[in-house]
């Protein structure tokens, strides 16, 4: 009974920022973001909870996969899940460096950060769990397009780089 509890909450816990930075934000997306220039292939906000929904949860499974196969907190686990929660930690960190703060320099290096790490977990999950890695698939293909995203919206709204102070 006990690893049904494990699975769960390996697999909760990524949502738990992700709807905490939506839910502190959610005021900011209708009067600033819509205003923002984007270009054409942005997705529809309506698809962003979708895809974070299927993100957030395939990435808790597959920690919970790895910190299973290392048995639970060992010294082996430190690096593959510290990875795994330095990156979450920049995920959870970019709706209030975006929406919040409208600081469009801090959203830019946060991303990008998170994408070495995102990265580097993938890679280290690989020789753990080959499903674990495989379920951070999706994940890094979602994070390339809001890389890419987030440069363009740096790019093209230049008097929104520095947040909403100045």
């Amino acid at each position: 009974g006990r690893m049904w509890a494990y699975t769960v909450g390996f697999t909760v816990l990524p949502h738990v920022g992700g709807f905490l930075g939506w839910f502190i934000n959610r005021k900011e997306i209708p009067v600033w973001y819509e205003k923002l220039k984007k270009p054409s292939w942005c997705p529809s906000r309506r698809m962003f909870p979708v895809a974070w929904t299927i993100l957030y949860t395939g990435m808790g499974y597959a920690s919970y996969l790895v910190w299973s196969d290392l048995g639970g907190c060992s010294s082996r686990a430190i690096v593959p899940l510290g990875l795994y929660g330095a990156q979450l930690a920049l995920n959870w960190a970019w709706p209030p460096f975006f929406f919040g703060a409208r600081n469009l320099n801090l959203a830019l290096i946060d991303i990008l950060c998170l994408d070495g790490l995102a990265i580097g977990t993938l890679c280290s999950w690989y020789r753990i769990n080959r499903v674990a890695a495989l379920l951070l698939v999706p994940y890094l293909g979602w994070l390339a397009m809001a890389t890419c995203l987030t440069i363009r919206i740096w790019k093209d709204n230049p008097e929104q780089k520095t947040g909403k102070n100045e």
